[in-house]
């Protein structure tokens, strides 16, 4: 998985969420708070990652044999689709809360930098378990030795 196509997705939703404010906030006059069950869902989304990777992981290293083809592509497929996604979700989230710096409105505008932040760091959580994964997918070279 190539850094700069993550770079790019992380960019993309950078400004996708720092121009959501600005359209919101012209929309309604309100623009939506980022609940609790965001991060929270990204950061179990994380977990399952990284103990997918570990266990992909532990299984490779002491027989490769025990995990079958179809299911190793099954993972590679939902590690680069978690990683993309992840990218996403962590430049849609700092960019909400980049928008919210500065603002003077009191507390709304610090919980959403939070919450919003908190949510970023999930979504790079979830683009870490997503690369170790893809990585735990390979599988070592074959010895010709008897």
């Amino acid at each position: 998985m190539s850094p700069a196509v993550l770079s790019i997705w992380a960019v993309i939703g950078l400004i996708a969420g720092w121009g959501f404010h600005r359209i919101a906030d012209r929309g309604t006059g309100v623009p939506p708070q980022v609940p609790w069950l965001q991060p929270l869902a990204l950061f179990l989304v994380a977990c399952i990652m990284f103990g997918t990777a570990w266990s992909t992981r532990r299984t490779i290293e002491q027989d490769p044999r025990r995990l079958s083809p179809h299911q190793a592509v099954n993972r590679l497929v939902l590690a680069r689709a978690c990683a993309y996604v992840g990218a996403l979700a962590a430049g849609v989230y700092i960019g909400y809360a980049v928008s919210w710096l500065g603002v003077n409105s009191s507390d709304i505008a610090g919980q959403r930098v939070f919450r919003s932040a908190c949510a970023g760091v999930a979504g790079i959580l979830v683009v870490v378990g997503g690369v170790l994964l893809e990585r735990a997918c390979r599988v070592p070279p074959k010895d010709d030795e008897p």
